[in-house]
């Protein structure tokens, strides 16, 4: 510590943290990280301490040039993570601590008094599309899995991002993390970054393969488990007779929540009373999480009282959560989840269990799932400061797939990342954005751009997206977002609110198009809505429901803002998939709980927040686009319609839940009781108020009525 010349009070915190620097982090201390020169690829397994050198990195540059430092992460609850860490680390050192994930149309001025920000990667993508003022501040860039340049759903947002940050300031020193690739040479030679590459990893892990009984390991003794149960249940029981944890990994929710319910039901057995009694109040927690308990829910709480759970994007938020943490409590054993969450927040485990190496992919059938991802979820098990070691088991029915498996995963090599930055939805938006902000303005300046991207890098000829760049400009220029001048492009007014609102320019382009040919409705905004890509994908119409949809639309065509397809047309499916989304919609906007909507929809509440989330970005979408087009009538139906699915009520209901601490249920209950407008709570008995809401409510609410708010 002393030869790292940093400030007493920063040594003091790091000394707190950890004894030692492991390898990697000696590593690049060795390389000059400190020097606060150059830019740093680190690849290293999960767990290697990489978060600390991005720490070192940050702090020092932030005390020593009073620069600021953006740590950017693929996931919301990644960032809420890392924020919790360096913000309890940090701000004793008078470091400024931040986060900042949501709402994509906002500079974020309050940003410019932190030191440290956390982000996520399209936040920072949107933060440029506003020319947020403090990013010209910013020295240090940290991108935490920056092999996610690979996914094609994050990664080229996150690939353009880090060339606009380059671009913006070339001395800024940047530092990715990755977990073990093949190609970190190349990616450290686009960044002209040192590269420090390593297998280390703290915590000894055996990996290896169950079959027959056993799980068969390369370097130590195989495990014996026997017992006529599947084998997910026996390792299970195992696990749990060690006093550890487990995660197992399966390749659909139907198949976690399947695992959950077969566990939870051996371990309650092993469980002693006091757990059984802790668990028990975690159970009723859970199913009491929403208004109106799913059948989701009821499965769930049932598991919980085993010891086990299941965790995947369906659950709510709070479920989530509250799983998570006893899992970190050790009162869950078990979690049996979806690969999502490998690349989440912190979990330890013992061992970790991927029942399902391949995953069915359509058009292609059940394959084998990337090398890397086996790497991400090999490295939930064994983590440092709750075991020494960690299991990784792959699951296999027969000696020859337990030989292949073994051959694919714990000896194969993890795939090369390449660039997906060529997929056309992605470059239309970024392309309006870079003429937008002004970072380009003709074509060549706008090749050279790309040329300076991880894809311009990687295949060093970018003839092929210059085809989809010229189509692009064409398209923009014909839905009036760019206007050709004799130097270039610029973005007109409509343009530029379409790239800061950080939506696909084909999605505005359809909204602006509905907006000016039809009466807008409720149900045919909805409908628009979820036929766009930003909604996808959408909720698929079943067999059984065929009919049902088609009797629905039937009703509602008259509503419908777009030509309804001819059914043998392509896009077809693709619609009724979207009226039967709206439908979901429609149903929660009147009052629908979310059991009615898992029953009637199979819409999940994980699924149903995260498509409102959506759906009120899109709505305050239409309500701008609308007033630039001028269109009044779409201005004000959008904005009550955003009300409505944010609360989840009918019109009737809008004036009572502007009263703090009413919602749906207790405006309704209001509503029945002949408390229409806020003149009749106000005018209210109160006691009368009292047996409708509760004291502490109906007290509440009159002291509301009684201020200036009303």
């Amino acid at each position: 510590m002393s030869q790292l010349n940093l400030p007493q009070n920063f040594a003091d915190v790091i000394e707190k943290d950890i004894q030692n620097f492991n390898p990697v982090q000696l590593e690049t201390l060795k390389a000059g990280l400190l020097d606060l020169k150059d830019s740093f690829v680190i690849a290293s397994p999960t767990a290697s301490g990489k978060t600390l050198i991005a720490e070192l990195l940050m702090v020092k540059a932030i005390l020593e040039r009073r620069t600021k430092a953006l740590y950017i992460v693929p996931l919301r609850a990644l960032a809420n993570e890392k924020f919790s860490r360096f913000k309890s680390k940090y701000e004793q050192l008078g470091i400024k601590v931040t986060v900042s994930t949501g709402d994509f149309d906002s500079s974020d001025m309050w940003l410019q008094n932190y030191d440290l920000i956390v982000l996520t990667s399209e936040k920072t993508d949107s933060l440029l599309r506003h020319k947020a003022p403090f990013l010209s501040q910013v020295g240090v860039v940290v991108v935490d899995e920056c092999h996610l340049i690979t996914d094609v759903g994050r990664g080229p947002t996150l690939e353009v991002t880090i060339t606009r940050l380059r671009k913006l300031n070339p001395a800024t020193i940047f530092l990715m993390l990755s977990a073990t690739i093949a190609n970190a040479e190349e990616l450290a030679a686009w960044l002209k970054a040192k590269l420090v590459k390593s297998d280390f990893r703290p915590v000894k892990l055996h990996e290896g393969v169950y079959f027959d009984s056993k799980i068969w390991f390369e370097e130590s003794p195989a495990v014996e488990i026997n017992g006529d149960e599947m084998a997910e249940i026996l390792i299970a029981e195992d696990t749990v007779k060690m006093n550890k944890q487990a995660i197992i990994f399966a390749s659909s929710r139907r198949n976690a929540e399947a695992i959950a319910e077969r566990c939870s039901k051996a371990v309650k057995k092993l469980l002693n009373s006091g757990e059984s009694l802790m668990l028990e109040g975690l159970s009723k927690s859970v199913l009491e999480t929403l208004e109106h308990s799913t059948p989701q829910c009821k499965r769930l709480a049932e598991c919980i009282k085993g010891g086990v759970a299941f965790h995947h994007a369906g659950l709510a938020g709070k479920q989530r959560l509250a799983i998570e943490d006893a899992f970190r409590n050790r009162q869950i054993k078990i979690i049996a989840a979806t690969p999502t969450l490998a690349a989440g927040v912190d979990l330890p485990a013992y061992r970790v269990l991927i029942r399902d190496a391949r995953r069915y992919y359509p058009g292609a059938g059940f394959i084998f799932i990337p090398v890397l991802e086996y790497e991400q979820m090999r490295g939930r098990a064994g983590r440092p400061r709750y075991d020494k070691e960690g299991q990784s088991i792959l699951l296999a029915h027969s000696e020859s797939e337990a030989r292949e498996l073994y051959n694919r995963f714990v000896l194969g090599e993890p795939e090369k990342i390449q660039s997906k930055l060529a997929v056309e939805p992605v470059l239309r938006m970024h392309v309006l954005a870079l003429i937008a902000t002004d970072v380009v303005s003709d074509e060549t300046e706008i090749e050279n751009f790309f040329a300076k991207t991880f894809w311009g890098h990687q295949f060093k000829d970018i003839s092929f997206i210059k085809e989809k760049l010229a189509k692009i400009l064409k398209q923009l220029v014909k839905w009036e977002f760019i206007s050709p001048r004799s130097e270039g492009y610029v973005a007109t007014k409509l343009g530029k609110r379409v790239s800061e609102l950080y939506i696909d320019p084909l999605s505005a382009h359809k909204f602006i198009e509905a907006i000016q040919r039809y009466q807008a409705t409720d149900f045919g905004i909805l409908q628009m809505l979820s036929n766009s890509r930003e909604l996808a994908p959408q909720l698929k119409v079943r067999k059984k429901d065929f009919d049902i949809i088609l009797n629905e639309l039937s009703l509602r065509e008259h509503k419908l803002m777009t030509n309804v397809p001819k059914e043998w047309d392509l896009d077809y499916d693709d619609f009724l998939d979207s009226v039967k989304t709206a439908l979901a919609f429609e149903d929660w906007a009147s009052e629908a709980g979310e059991d009615l909507l898992y029953k009637k929809y199979n819409l999940t509440p994980g699924e149903l927040h995260s498509k409102r989330e959506i759906v009120d970005w899109l709505l305050y979408t239409m309500d701008e686009l609308s007033g630039i087009i001028g269109k009044p009538e779409t201005t004000s139906l959008s904005r009550k319609l955003r009300i409505r699915m944010h609360y989840g009520v009918k019109e009737e209901l809008l004036q009572l839940i502007k009263l703090k601490g009413i919602g749906r249920i207790r405006a309704r209950l209001l509503w029945n009781n002949n408390f229409k407008t806020l003149n009749d709570v106000r005018n209210a008995n109160p006691r009368e108020l009292s047996l409708i809401l509760g004291i502490k409510t109906a007290e509440s609410v009159k002291e509301q009525l009684q201020s200036n708010a009303f």
